[in-house]
């Protein structure tokens, strides 16, 4: 470029130390850009997991009648049902959009309550839904106790991100304890339903079944210690979930 002199001049180039700024600008600028990961909520989560089965038990005791009536007793289970099911996927979406993801467990418990569910309300029988329990223990159970067998803790691949430095020993044996804790809970629910009355049934959910994994969820904590868990606030709140 020439200037009033008639003489050629160089415009300067930006110097390494502007260039460094400016990609350092350019850096901040995008990480503004993208949305921070959603932070965790204990109570959030176990809202998720145990909110369809109080809507259900609410629902079916507004809906139960005061005496011994088996038309108006099914009448109950299906709205209860019906209830069940909304409440499920209502759990799935904020799990979804406020929580920031979906657990395969999740997945499978809700797609098995519409299912069962389903087929509780079009065939107006109770037994599909209180099946559903049974084969989602059952089935959690075999595969964990399976894949100890073959050398592999399933919880890992699925509860990682949640007991941060457990070592591999301790994925085993935690992996093994549940696989055992959710056969005994298929057991259990086997014999509710085939020796109790529904809402006998029903109660053992919320008064057996909820405290005895919360116990048992807890009674791990020593062991998870030994091997290694990393000690955060959040560090026990989740757990496999309890097929409800």
């Amino acid at each position: 470029m020439a200037d009033d002199n008639g003489k050629n001049t160089v415009r300067p180039e930006p110097v390494e130390g502007q260039k460094a700024q400016r990609s350092r600008a350019s850096t901040s600028s995008a990480r503004t850009d993208v949305e921070a990961p959603k932070p965790k909520s204990g109570l959030a989560n176990m809202l998720v997991d145990y909110g369809p089965i109080l809507v259900f038990f609410g629902v079916y005791k507004y809906f139960a009648p005061d005496e011994p009536n088996p038309i108006q007793n099914v009448v109950a289970v299906v709205w209860g049902t019906g209830a069940f099911m909304i409440a499920a996927v209502a759990a799935l979406l904020y799990s979804k959009f406020k929580l920031g993801s979906i657990s395969p467990m999740l997945k499978l418990s809700t797609g098995l309550i519409v299912f069962f569910g389903g087929l509780t309300v079009i065939l107006r029988d109770p037994v599909f839904v209180q099946m559903k329990p049974t084969l989602i223990y059952a089935g959690f159970g075999i595969a964990l106790l399976v894949g100890v067998w073959r050398g592999h803790a399933l919880l890992k691949y699925l509860l990682e991100a949640a007991f941060e430095g457990l070592d591999d020993l301790g994925w085993r044996k935690l992996s093994l304890r549940w696989g055992v804790f959710f056969i005994v809970l298929a057991a259990a629910n086997e014999v509710l339903r085939l020796q109790f009355d529904f809402e006998t049934w029903l109660g053992a959910k919320l008064w057996l079944f909820l405290p005895a994994t919360f116990l048992f969820t807890f009674a791990q904590i020593p062991m998870l210690l030994k091997h290694g868990l990393a000690v955060e606030e959040d560090a026990v709140k989740d757990q496999p979930p309890t097929g409800e």
